[in-house]
């Protein structure tokens, strides 16, 4: 189990799905938890939920698509704890499923804003803040639709994690040498509510499909990013992780 003990670590969409599934993970391994989120409520209830376990978290609501909430956010981070060792970056949204030209320039910016300019907006933040304190290790939560679409009527959510991933990779070689490591986990067919929202309609034959016959739980995509952020994955710099029951090597 890696260690991040009194480890400040953000985790922005980490009250549901993967983000809550790497929050509690997180959490186990002794980091000092910062939970961000739109909905209060599910925040609220995450925190008390890992209080319960016995790791300790803090949830600030956070609007990722509004650029005044993501600096107050990384504001009262460094004001609070001083530091911010790693930083998970996993909001995102999917658009309801439609051909591409059913689609407006609205859900376009919806789209966008969320899986795009929160990352980008957020790296900057993050990075400022890791060189300043010597280093630190960010993940961002991609997806293997950004490297091959799998989904017809998901044009936006597609091109967007394509986006992600050549942010991402161009922040990785930017500030490896100021020891700022940054990598991207990129998940394949995972149960998440955003996931069942896309009215997949047989999910035996989708995992049927897979070299693994079975779908993946938020908790394996949360080990990948463990080990992405720890000292196990030192010398990982750029790298796109895929947490995908074997999608990509189809």
């Amino acid at each position: 189990m890696p260690d991040f003990k009194d480890k400040v670590v953000l985790v922005t969409g980490g009250a549901t799905g993967i983000g809550l599934a790497t929050a509690n993970a997180f959490g186990r391994c002794g980091a000092r938890l910062v939970i961000a989120g739109r909905r209060r409520d599910e925040g609220e209830k995450a925190v008390a939920a890992l209080a319960g376990t016995g790791a300790g978290a803090r949830f600030i609501a956070t609007d990722v698509t509004r650029p005044d909430e993501l600096e107050s956010l990384h504001r009262t981070i460094l004001e609070t704890y001083g530091r911010l060792d790693v930083a998970f970056n996993n909001a995102g949204y999917q658009e309801p499923r439609a051909p591409l030209a059913e689609q407006d320039s609205a859900l376009y910016d919806r789209v966008f804003d969320t899986n795009v300019k929160s990352v980008y907006l957020s790296l900057q933040h993050q990075i400022r803040i890791m060189t300043q304190q010597g280093g630190g290790a960010i993940v961002v939560n991609a997806s293997v639709s950004g490297m091959r679409n799998p989904n017809p009527g998901l044009a936006l959510y597609s091109a967007s994690k394509a986006a992600v991933l050549s942010l991402t990779r161009s922040a990785a070689m930017e500030y490896a040498q100021d020891g700022v490591r940054i990598n991207a986990v990129a998940p394949g067919r995972v149960v998440t509510d955003m996931m069942l929202s896309s009215k997949i309609m047989d999910m035996g034959a989708v995992a049927a499909g897979l070299p693994l016959r079975r779908m993946g739980r938020p908790e394996e995509v949360a080990e990948a990013v463990l080990w992405l952020a720890s000292d196990a994955a030192s010398f990982v710099v750029g790298h796109v992780l895929c947490t995908d029951g074997g999608f990509m090597a189809l």
